[in-house]
This record gives C-alpha cells, sequence and structure tokens, in this order.
C-alpha cells in the first residue's frame, strides 16, 4: 500500500521536480518506507511506498522496466501475483513485487492486462513509446485515484490534499458537491467536494497523450453470469471463493492481523484466516464503557473459539476526544464516518501490525442491511401506486404522527414517489438531510439533481442488454456502488493509510462479488442474518454470533456529543455558520433541536457539519 502522484503535460511549470516532490511529502504517512520521483520532458511521477511484498529496495519506486520504456507508480496489491507470473514465465523478472508483474502483464498484454488482475489498486504506467500516460482503478474502488485536468493535461495522486499541495488546483468548493455532502454525509463519485477535482470510477481507465483523453469503463457490476446451481452447489461455492479470497490476502511479507468486531462479518474472515494459518492471528476490537454500545462479549467469544492473540482497545470518553482533532486532520476528504477506524488502525499499527483484515463488504454482498428486505416487499407492493397520491400522503403523514422519527418521514416520502421502482425508493435509504432541511441551512439555493438516483437509474436500465440482475442484487450494486464506496471504502483507506496501515477486504473479491450478485433472490433472500454466506461457512461460527442483535461498528456519538464533546462541536457549528454559503439561524436550529432530543435530528445529522467545517477550515477552502 503506497500513495502515487503525477503530472502530465509539463507546460507551465517552473519546477515539476520540485512539485511532484512537494506533492510526495504530503502522502508521507501513506508510505513511510521508501520516497521517489521520475521526471521526464513530458511526465513527471510520484512514489510514497508502505512495503509489503519484497521489502527489498529492489521494490521501491517509481518501478522501470528494464528497457527504460516503461515507468510506474502503483498503490495497492495484487494478490494472485504469483500466479500472474507463471503466466508471464519468459518475462525475466528482478524483483519478487507484484508491482514488477502488473508491470510486465501491462507490456505482455496490452490494456487486456486488467481484467486478469485481482486485487485492490490505482497505479500510473508512463508509456514512452506511445508517449501516453494510463491512470486504472480498481473494479470495486477499494483504493482512491483523484485527478483535476490543467491546461495541457492533468494532476492525479491519491490523495485531495497532496494535489491542493500543487498549486495547480484551486482551494474552491463544488457547491453541487456540497449538496450531496449534505444530503449523504459524503460526495459520490466521480464529484468531489474541490471544484474541478474527479475521482476515477471504480472499474475504469484513462489514457492521456497529446492529441485525446479515452476513458473507458473495463468491469461493470451489472454485466455478470446468472448461477444455476442447485443450494449444495452454490454453498459449496461460496465457501471456496471467500476462504480463496482470505487465503489471496494473507500473502505478505510483514506481519498482519484481522478487525474483530464480534459480528458475523469479521468472526467469518478470522475464522478463515485461522483455518489456514500456522500461528495464533493477530485480532484487534474496540471496546467502550457503555455497554449498549460494546461489542466486547461476542468478540472475546470469537478470540477464544480461534485461539487468536486478541487485543481490546478500551474506550473513554476522554480518550476519543483526544484522539478526535488527529482523526479530523487524518481526513483527506470529508465524511461523516470514519474515526473509528482511526482509532482501531492506530492501536493496530502501534502492535507491530503493518496489514489487517476487515469484513467491511459482506452486508452489501449476502443482504445484510434492513434496506434490502424493505426495498424487495416495496417493490411487491406496486398496487399501493393505484392509490391516488393524496390519500397516500394522508397515510403517511399519519404514520409520522404515530411513530414520529427519521423512519417513518422516509416512508412517508416513498409513498408519495411516482414509482416504486429501486433507483426511486433506495435514494431514501441513505439519506442524511432531506432538501427542506438543507434549505434552511443555506444562504443560497443550487438546483442539485440526487446522485443515487441519477446513479442508479443509469446503471440498474433494464434496456441495458445482458442479464437482468436479481432484485437483491441490484440492492447490493446500489450499496456498493454509493455508500460503500463513497463512506466506506473511502473512510477506511484514508483512517487506515494515516498510520501506514494495509487493509484488505476479501468480502470484495471480484470473483466472489461476481457469483454473488449472480445468486437469485430465492436463494439469497435473508430468513436470517446472511443466510446463504453463514449456511455457507456450515459450522464455522458459532450460532450466538449468527442470531445476535445486529449493532455495526458504532460509536456512542449522542451521548458524547452532548456531554464531552459538546463545545467542540458546538465551535464548529458556529464556525460554519459564519460563512457566506451558510444560515447561522439554520445551524443553530438544527444544533438546538438535537441538543434538546428531537427525534428528526440524531448525531448522524450533526456530525458530518462538525466534519465539514473542521476540513475546509484545515484545507483552506474557499
Amino acid at each position: 500500500m503506497c500513495g502515487i502522484n503525477g503530472i502530465v503535460g509539463l507546460q507551465g511549470i517552473t519546477s515539476p521536480a520540485d512539485t511532484v516532490s512537494k506533492m510526495n511529502t504530503l502522502l508521507a504517512h501513506r508510505g513511510p518506507d521508501a520516497d521517489g520521483t521520475f521526471v521526464n520532458e513530458s511526465v513527471a511521477l510520484g512514489h510514497r511506498r508502505l512495503s509489503i511484498i519484497d521489502v527489498s529496495e529492489a521494490g521501491n519506486q517509481p518501478f522501470h522496466s528494464a528497457d527504460g520504456n516503461y515507468t510506474m507508480v502503483f498503490n495497492g496489491e495484487v494478490y494472485n501475483y504469483l500466479e500472474l507470473k507463471e503466466e508471464l514465465s519468459d518475462f525475466n523478472f528482478t524483483t519478487q513485487t507484484d508491482t514488477e508483474v502488473v508491470l510486465a502483464a501491462y507490456i505482455t498484454w496490452g490494456m487486456d492486462f486488467l481484467q486478469k488482475l485481482n486485487g485492490m489498486f490505482a497505479f500510473a504506467i508512463w508509456d514512452e513509446q506511445k508517449q501516453h500516460l494510463i491512470i486504472a482503478r480498481d473494479r470495486i474502488g477499494i483504493k482512491p485515484l483523484y485527478y483535476y485536468f490543467k491546461e495541457g493535461g492533468a494532476v492525479f495522486s491519491s490523495e485531495v490534499r497532496s494535489l491542493l499541495a500543487s498549486e495547480l488546483v484551486p482551494r474552491k468548493m463544488d457547491h453541487h458537491g456540497l449538496i450531496d455532502y449534505l444530503r449523504y454525509q459524503t460526495v459520490h463519485t466521480p464529484n468531489t467536494m474541490i471544484e474541478g477535482v474527479k475521482m476515477l470510477e471504480p472499474g475504469h481507465y484513462m489514457i492521456f497523450t497529446d492529441s485525446e483523453l479515452i476513458h473507458r469503463k473495463y468491469w461493470d457490476p451489472t454485466d455478470i453470469a446468472p448461477v444455476h446451481d442447485d443450494r449444495p452447489k452454490i454453498l459449496t461455492n461460496v465457501k471456496e471463493k471467500l476462504q480463496t479470497s482470505v487465503e489471496l490476502r494473507m500473502r505478505a511479507d510483514v506481519p498482519y492481523g484481522a478487525f474483530l468486531s464480534g459480528g458475523i462479518d469479521s468472526s467469518a474472515i478470522v475464522g478463515l484466516m485461522a483455518s489456514v494459518s500456522d500461528k495464533p492471528v493477530s485480532t484487534f476490537s474496540v471496546t467502550f464503557d457503555e455497554s449498549e454500545f460494546s461489542e466486547a462479549v461476542y468478540a472475546q467469544m470469537i478470540a477464544k473459539k480461534f485461539n487468536t492473540k486478541h487485543t481490546e482497545i478500551k474506550l473513554t470518553p476522554s480518550d476519543f476526544l483526544d484522539l478526535v482533532p488527529a482523526a479530523l486532520n487524518a481526513m483527506d476528504h470529508p465524511s461523516g464516518d470514519g474515526p473509528n477506524t482511526y482509532i482501531v488502525s492506530k492501536v493496530t499499527k502501534e502492535s507491530g501490525i503493518t496489514m489487517a483484515l476487515s469484513g467491511l463488504g459482506g452486508d452489501e454482498l449476502f443482504a445484510g442491511y434492513s434496506i434490502f428486505k424493505q426495498a424487495l416487499e416495496l417493490s411487491q407492493k406496486r398496487w399501493l401506486q393505484s392509490f391516488p397520491k393524496t390519500f397516500r400522503r394522508l397515510a403517511g403523514t399519519a404514520l409520522t404522527i404515530a411513530k414520529p422519527g427519521i423512519a417513518s418521514r422516509k416512508k412517508a416520502a416513498i409513498l408519495i414517489q411516482d414509482y416504486f421502482d429501486l433507483e426511486y425508493v433506495y435514494p431514501f435509504s441513505r439519506l442524511v438531510l432531506e432538501d427542506s432541511q438543507i434549505k434552511s441551512l443555506l444562504n443560497d439555493s443550487v438546483k442539485t439533481p440526487n446522485f443515487v438516483h441519477g446513479y442508479l437509474k443509469e446503471i440498474l436500465d433494464t434496456s441495458m442488454p445482458g442479464f437482468n440482475l436479481p432484485y437483491l442484487s441490484k440492492v447490493s450494486v446500489a450499496e456498493m456502488g454509493t455508500y460503500m464506496q463513497n463512506v466506506l471504502l473511502r473512510d477506511s483507506d484514508q483512517m487506515s493509510m494515516a498510520h501506514a496501515l494495509e487493509v484488505r477486504v476479501p468480502f470484495l473479491d471480484h470473483n466472489l462479488v461476481e457469483y454473488a450478485l449472480g445468486v437469485n433472490d430465492q436463494q439469497k433472500y435473508p430468513h436470517t442474518p446472511k443466510e446463504l454466506m453463514t449456511e455457507a461457512l456450515g459450522d464455522l461460527l458459532p450460532r450466538e454470533i449468527i442470531d445476535r442483535p445486529k449493532m455495526g461498528f458504532t460509536l456512542p456519538w449522542e451521548h458524547w456529543m452532548k456531554n464531552e464533546l459538546k463545545s467542540f462541536c458546538e465551535d464548529r457549528i458556529t464556525k460554519l455558520g459564519q460563512r457566506p454559503r451558510f444560515n447561522s439561524k439554520g445551524l443553530n436550529k438544527l444544533w438546538n433541536a438535537f441538543l434538546k432530543g428531537d427525534k428528526l435530528v440524531t448525531w448522524s445529522r450533526i456530525w458530518p457539519l462538525v466534519v465539514l467545517e473542521n476540513w475546509l477550515e484545515e484545507h483552506q477552502i474557499d
């Protein structure tokens, strides 16, 4: 895991070497083991290295082919590099790195090589013969890659702050990105909070030449084959694919471990790791004094069952308060989530671990969230639309009166939609602030289409050729392409890399993803939590873990924000209200409603605003 930078088209840049070096400096936390640059008349490339595979100096980057025709900067891991190396047996390898294998694959197979890579990655390759630069990102979007078009070329990086350090990118907030953030506590790819800065979409690559820009998709989560296997075969295949994924992700030349919350997903990963490891797996979990948030008893149960070397991170309000500034300052792009990952990553790294496996992605693949059942049930109640919208509006109003709260408000909003198709229903699932609330927080209004609706309308277009995804798989695609990619994965990357810790996610192996998406609803429906996956694992997990109430990996935010963190939050809300774009009265009204316990203003409606102000101030964004 590393950090990469680059500039293609050096016209007007006085010292490209100094510029890319400054960008590298801002990525030092991502790669403390080595620092390298490459500059010629057309391109400047920078790299910060975190050594995971072949930790010798031979693996330092930028990495050059033997003939000097190709230069590469690479972030991430390609787990099947040993298998690819066998296919490339005619190639004269000089290192044991996966980076050299990736470059050899490009030299041998051209752009088709992307289809052969199994991993998480973002990279750039300068092709001296063709005089073009290629940038690419992995299928799922695990590793980030940002870019900005400048006159005569572009600048790219693993992080936004590095782009800003180049002084080629104006520090100006994107107004549409702001609306997206207020709605969903994130800005969805390809947009960002900085005007003109884009994020390369998962499963895409770009080629820059003097005369053209090629921007293409090489992987589509909806373009997969249906699974026609019977139940026993499906269960066998799910287990084998997940086991293989775990084994591949345990390839490393440094100490590794796993995050263990005590939930189904992390427990499954730890169990599978233990089944193939010749020594106890190191596991890490966060615990709290507030018992309703602590999953310690479940994590301890799994640690004991699989004989792990377990570390509990006992978190008190004062501990967290001390870490909040550092966690927020580690945030490269604003997000309403992340400090939890920052804390567990910090302790994991301090324990001598350089790479950790995570259970992220299990809920998205195996229908672990309530939205899966809710959306499917609603799709089967289209007869509700036969009632006049006025009647449905009255029914929704009655629901909000009978059961005041955010869930009822969302159901009421769904009832008056013109359609109950997923692209109209799902956008309410992860909504943080309604447009009426956003309007009260701003002094001006920008009509910004709902990104989540537009994304789903495009990617789930039933007129597209090929296999029509099962409904539950459509929900998976919605989750993976919006919340998972733009909140969970982004936060996992920026918060773990703040401590130079690499996090690997076995559930997001593309072979497992494609197979799970091809399984029909009848086989996948979760009568019990994530039934398809837990049944496939047999007796690996105890029933106490499978049947336990779902908690998620969260922190006791509401209590802390009303007590220990109150002054911290209040200060940020006040400063945000002093910005010309924001309405201080609207912000104070929302904050006071939260303090008074208004059920429509939970902590998750306030914290993203605190984060936003901190980020704008930290990065001096106009």
